[in-house]
């Protein structure tokens, strides 16, 4: 199992457990040991799937150096964590903080509900990058500004790290950023040349650290590619023990062929696969999802590893360009500006918008009507009262139909507009949550309700995601029970990405903790009032540092770059 610590072959497992108890009772009766950290007479869930057990837990330095009964030890820190849950720290499958933790790298609204580790790389990624791609990138921000000072993922993650943050990050490769750096924006097909590029660019950025390839395949230009130039990419990524992790073609009326894709990338590739918030969207496709979650276990059941993650909301969060057929995008956002002003190709688009089609994801139809589809994020100052408002009420005010609305906004405000889409239906969450295999992802960026972060309406999943799994899903619904939600938070992904000694609280892992009671931890965030912080995570500790205290951020930034397991060291 990739995070726990490797053995000796020829020690058994039996020899291996005693002399670690036996390792761990000296240092306990030892009273001249001296820690850095010890958390004492919590409830233990280490991450595996093992029951709870109360204990305490010894960091000295960046890992924990041991499990067990601590009492005549002393502790530089010591944490009083009777009645309360001690787990690995919680990663987070799916972030979209890579802009937010420049801005501010205290990872607020996630640290606070015990995310110690950001997984960033759907589709996009912050490098590698050329010149024209910096150039998009710097004309494309909103509200957060910043300059460019990397080329590849891999310095960005350095960078994020010199520059300081609270939380660990990696990140997937983008498969829209290589064909971007590559073939640039339009809808064509790479040449043999081009295909060689894209190979080599992979090839490097595995070789520095890269999880392994991620893609976004309902929008432009991601939805140019082919099945077979990924496979190519992948087949790359695949010899660096790399994975594979997707936002299908379709989740919605083309879903199970979208996980058909997903499979040939897989076996072709032979690369794991993982579904990116696993969904069915739009009320007609609801009853696929029984039929998706068969398919994936029958696949697991042939020995083909695949998995996915998930948000525990009914809304998805994505840019209003979403209810636009892809060919808009041919050229990137100027392109599509241009067709938005062309009376014409206007009314093509519109005509399109209406008709349910199996040929790409139509999200205006997928949310049912205006009324379940609310605008968040503008770029325009004058616009950005419109936050919070669904496109029925904008419609209404502007004294237009709904589909011309959403031309209209995108045109003015010459962004791709953050907007919510209720899409899902709850017990369809439910049967995903009882799932083993599937972790957790927010899909969101970790950010703070204030600076900067107030420009925006979030998506309120940003504030509770990982909260919500534990308080509604597990105490509340039991859906889950409490092991297996901290299974999934930690130990799970851990294990599926290959990150190095993570995910579990045993000794000699590195110590990210977090202290959480799980009586009381709750989420927040509504839709209607989305800033509001998760309660009841106490403490939670990166590398051995503190960095939220009885519910207090400390403003310690020790997070931490990590590496796939291909990287060349």
């Amino acid at each position: 199992m990739r995070g726990l610590l490797r053995t000796d072959s020829s020690c058994s497992l039996l020899g291996v457990a005693v002399l670690a108890f036996m390792m761990v009772q000296g240092i306990a009766q030892d009273p001249s040991q001296e820690f850095d950290v010890i958390i004492k007479g919590g409830t233990v869930y280490d991450g595996s799937g093992a029951e709870g057990r109360v204990a305490d837990v010894a960091i000295r330095g960046d890992r924990i150096v041991g499990v067990g009964d601590f009492k005549n030890a002393r502790g530089k820190n010591e944490i009083d964590a009777r009645g309360l849950a001690v787990a690995p720290g919680f990663i987070n499958m799916l972030s979209w903080s890579n802009e937010s933790l420049i801005a501010d790298g205290r990872s607020q609204s996630e640290i606070r509900q015990g995310v110690t580790t950001e997984i960033m790389g759907e589709g996009e990624s912050m490098g590698p990058l050329n010149e024209p791609l910096k150039k998009r990138m710097v004309e494309q921000q909103k509200d957060i500004k910043y300059e460019i000072k990397w080329n590849t993922l891999a310095e960005y993650l350095r960078y994020l790290e010199a520059r300081g943050v609270s939380c660990n990050v990696a990140s997937f490769l983008g498969a829209t950023t290589v064909r971007a750096y590559v073939i640039g924006l339009e809808d064509k097909q790479p040449t043999p040349e081009q295909l060689d590029e894209m190979r080599d660019l992979v090839r490097k950025e595995m070789e520095a650290g890269a999880l392994g390839i991620g893609t976004s395949l309902i929008y432009p230009p991601a939805f140019y590619s082919k099945t077979e130039e990924l496979i190519e990419l992948c087949k790359v990524a695949a010899k660096y023990d790399g994975k594979y992790i997707s936002h299908m073609r379709s989740e919605g009326n083309q879903l199970l062929e979208g996980f058909d894709e997903l499979l040939r990338i897989s076996r072709e590739a032979n690369i794991p696969a993982e579904i990116y918030h696993i969904k069915a969207a739009g009320q007609k496709n609801w009853g696929k999802m029984d039929t998706l979650l068969a398919r994936i276990e029958t696949a697991q059941k042939k020995g083909l590893p695949i998995r996915a993650d998930m948000y525990t909301y009914i809304a998805g969060g994505t840019g209003l360009d979403a209810s636009l057929p892809p060919w808009t995008g041919d050229g990137g956002y100027p392109a599509l500006y241009q067709r938005l002003r062309d009376p014409e190709i206007r009314k093509r688009i519109a005509a399109e918008v209406r008709i349910d089609s199996d040929e790409w994801e139509n999200l205006y139809l997928a949310a049912g009507s205006p009324e379940r589809i609310i605008l968040s994020d503008f770029k325009s100052e004058k616009l950005k009262p419109l936050a919070g408002k669904s496109l029925a009420e904008v419609a209404k005010m502007r004294g237009k139909d709904p589909i011309e609305t959403i031309m209209d906004l995108i045109s003015e405000d010459e962004s791709r507009i953050g907007t919510m889409y209720f899409l899902m239906s709850e017990e369809n969450v439910k049967k995903e949550i009882a799932r083993p295999w599937i972790s957790f992802g927010s899909d969101e960026a970790s950010q703070a309700p204030e600076g900067v972060f107030l420009k925006s309406n979030p998506h309120p999943r940003a504030y509770g995601n990982f909260a919500r799994v534990l308080g509604k899903y597990v105490r509340e619904e039991k859906a889950l029970t409490l092991t297996e939600a901290i299974r999934r938070l930690s130990g799970l992904p851990a294990t599926n990405l290959g990150l190095d000694h993570r995910g579990f609280l045993q000794e000699g892992m590195f110590a990210d903790v977090v202290v959480f009671d799980a009586d009381k931890i709750a989420d927040h965030a509504t839709f209607e009032n989305p800033r509001q912080y998760a309660t009841g995570v106490k403490d939670v500790f990166v590398n051995g540092v503190e960095v939220l205290r009885d519910g207090d951020h400390t403003g310690a930034k020790p997070g931490r770059a990590l590496w796939g397991p291909g990287k060349v060291r």
